[in-house]
């Protein structure tokens, strides 16, 4: 159903991978997973009918992502009730190669404008495309409606040839959250080994990989989606005593 929507550009092709595993982990009852690529999808789809010209197509295009957002809709209406139930915990194992999780579609239902502060403890925060990784987990901060003033990193400090490229690294995107209104603070302890990321909202997100679940790029390729290493992804919200300890 998926394939027939679109044509054979990158853009097209990138939509129907991640609509078509939506279809399928919805018919899986894994709706969490399928929630998140039909929201990448969608988007995805988006692009594509902005750039789309013939009428006929753009038609098409129109009826399926208003099904698709009919369907993302209803699953997040289920969900949403699954929570008032009750049942704050939820897994998603990302499995090697997958599409459609992107920061903005894992973390999205979770920041809002009550979120000014997050503290994020990753030991791998050094080489390049890790510290791309954050910068692009806090450009998505900034961009998102929450009112980020504090950003709190705890890492491990690179200790060998890296060590220049890790601290200027850092220190770049430190000013250039600091022109965004925007403070980062960092600490280093070469003790943790641990990955999670707490807003001061309550909730708290562990990742086995911390943010660092995409696979290292070879080439920029414009529209695919990045590609995913396997990893496990789990949110809950923070008990209040917890919340106290924490310092909340």
């Amino acid at each position: 159903m998926a394939q027939s929507l679109v044509g054979q550009d990158s853009g097209s092709t990138a939509a129907v991978t991640v609509i078509k595993r939506a279809l399928e982990l919805e018919s899986e009852s894994r709706y969490p997973q399928a929630l998140v690529c039909y929201q990448e999808g969608i988007d995805l789809l988006l692009q594509v009918l902005k750039g789309t010209k013939d009428v006929t197509k753009k038609c098409n295009l129109r009826k399926r992502i208003s099904e698709y957002m009919d369907r993302a809709e209803n699953i997040k209406k289920y969900l949403d009730q699954e929570k008032e139930a009750g049942k704050y915990h939820k897994q998603i194992k990302i499995e090697e190669n997958a599409t459609g999780f992107s920061y903005e579609s894992l973390f999205q239902e979770y920041l809002n404008e009550t979120v000014t502060e997050v503290w994020i403890e990753d030991p791998y925060i050094r080489h390049t495309h890790q510290l791309y990784n954050f910068l692009r987990f806090c450009e998505m901060l900034v961009k998102r409606p929450c009112k980020i003033k504090t950003i709190h990193l705890l890492t491990s400090l690179d200790e060998g040839s890296g060590k220049e490229q890790q601290s200027s690294g850092l220190e770049e995107i430190r000013e250039s959250l600091r022109n965004h209104g925007v403070q980062l603070e960092l600490e280093y302890s070469s003790l943790i080994h641990d990955r999670e990321i707490r807003f001061n909202n309550g909730w708290m997100i562990k990742i086995g990989r911390g943010l660092d679940y995409f696979k290292k790029p070879q080439v920029q390729v414009t529209f695919l989606p990045r590609v995913l290493m396997p990893t496990n992804y789990n949110r809950g919200r923070i008990p209040p005593k917890e919340k106290n300890r924490l310092g909340f």
